[in-house]
């Protein structure tokens, strides 16, 4: 996930019902349905792009509330043919090429997709690699998840071994280990913040550390303040606040820098369900530039709008 210019007031609230702005017609592979969502990006004109991991295909939804969204990846049945994605779980979009990057997971690859009208260049990025979880800095290095090898590898442009920037040090609960990793957030200053999966807390790495620092749980998988369960996204703002998608938990969370001790629940919380105040299963997150928080309710097959009050 990438974006450099959220600013989020400290006292900031959001409405407690969300909008469905895609999908919600149950599960399904029709435009205006989704199978298992994942990840999604939210461009500056407030465009969701969601990676639709049952229907091996990248969709997106204009603003403004249309019932259809349009395919613009995969969608080809499932396969490993430069044409097709299996179970894809990230995706941005790379504003200085207009590209699609995506995490094509099943095909145990990252991909560019060509984003302009009229073309179709798609090459593969980086091949055998677990990845689940992609950003970029602003100099345009991509930051890659490998669930597999329990790392976070960085990549400029047209390497295919990247430099190790997080774990690497196998699979484990220590401050230099991961245990599944998933979803990645890079800052302004090259900090890397991952969604450690199994061990239930989101770590950050500072550029060149040797391990990693608690910023969100990890105080084993539970419902309390202190704790999370099983999380997902993960999103950075600019004064350093951190929002977690707490998947098991059926919430959306906020940890401040000033506390690390436990968070605040900012939507969610209420039990799993498909009510407009529920989540069932939130995996993606993101903002747009006003502050209004989106989240992939995997679930449900949906993805929800919660408005800055």
């Amino acid at each position: 996930m990438f974006s450099l210019l959220v600013n989020i007031p400290a006292n900031a609230k959001w409405a407690q019902k969300g909008v469905t702005i895609a999908g919600g017609n149950r599960r399904g592979g029709a435009t205006n349905q989704l199978n298992g969502p994942c990840g999604l990006f939210v461009d500056d004109d407030q465009t969701v792009v969601i990676t639709d991991f049952g229907n091996n295909r990248i969709i997106q939804w204009e603003n403004g509330g249309t019932t259809n969204g349009q395919v613009l990846a995969g969608g080809n049945g499932r396969g490993n043919g430069l044409h097709q994605l299996y179970r894809p779980t990230d995706v941005l979009i790379d504003k200085e090429t207009d590209g699609l990057i995506i995490c094509d997971q099943g095909n145990q690859r990252v991909v560019r997709w060509s984003h302009g009208s009229g073309t179709t260049q798609r090459e593969i990025l980086i091949d055998n690699i677990d990845c689940s979880g992609l950003a970029m800095d602003e100099q345009r290095y991509l930051y890659v998840s490998d669930a597999r090898r329990n790392e976070v590898r960085r990549y400029q442009s047209g390497e295919k071994n990247g430099t190790l920037v997080a774990g690497g040090n196998g699979k484990g609960g220590g401050l230099n280990q991961f245990n599944d990793l998933h979803y990645l957030f890079v800052d302004r200053d090259h900090s890397v913040y991952v969604s450690d999966w199994r061990n239930h807390r989101v770590m950050k790495w500072v550029e060149g550390a040797k391990e990693g620092i608690v910023v969100a749980g990890g105080q084993g998988a539970g419902s309390a303040l202190t704790q999370l369960y099983y999380p997902y996204g993960i999103f950075v703002d600019v004064v350093g606040a951190l929002y977690v998608a707490d998947y098991g938990n059926d919430r959306v969370m906020r940890w401040t820098q000033g506390d690390k001790k436990q968070g605040t629940v900012i939507v969610g919380g209420n039990g799993e369900g498909a009510g407009t105040n529920q989540l069932n299963g939130p995996f993606g997150l993101s903002f747009d530039r006003d502050g209004n928080l989106y989240v992939v309710d995997n679930d449900n097959d949906r993805v929800q709008r919660f408005s800055i009050e």
